[in-house]
């Protein structure tokens, strides 16, 4: 995935947009964090079919992302994970 490129820049952009430039997982507690990275909850990394879908995007804090990673490992962490298992691609939809 190349983070400095235009298309991932206009990607992010629309994301941090649509969620209005705060973050998600804030959120979800009704605090007002200004969101200032794109998380894919389904990781690039390991699920490249999604690394480019809107569904497949939030918008966070530098903290809540940071919160969302294993920074050792890459791995998600359980607050990842469970984004992850709410976020059930549309393909799948019905079928889970």
């Amino acid at each position: 995935m190349d983070y400095k490129s235009a298309r991932w820049r206009r990607l992010r952009e629309r994301v941090l947009r649509r969620d209005k430039y705060r973050c998600r997982e804030n959120a979800r507690y009704g605090r007002r964090v200004e969101a200032t990275t794109v998380h894919h909850i389904w990781p690039a990394e390991l699920y490249p079919e999604y690394a480019w879908c809107e569904w497949n995007l939030i918008a966070l804090s530098s903290a809540a992302h940071n919160a969302m990673h294993d920074r050792e490992t890459n791995q998600l962490t359980e607050l990842g994970e469970g984004w992850r298992r709410r976020t059930i691609p549309p393909t799948l939809r019905g079928v889970l």
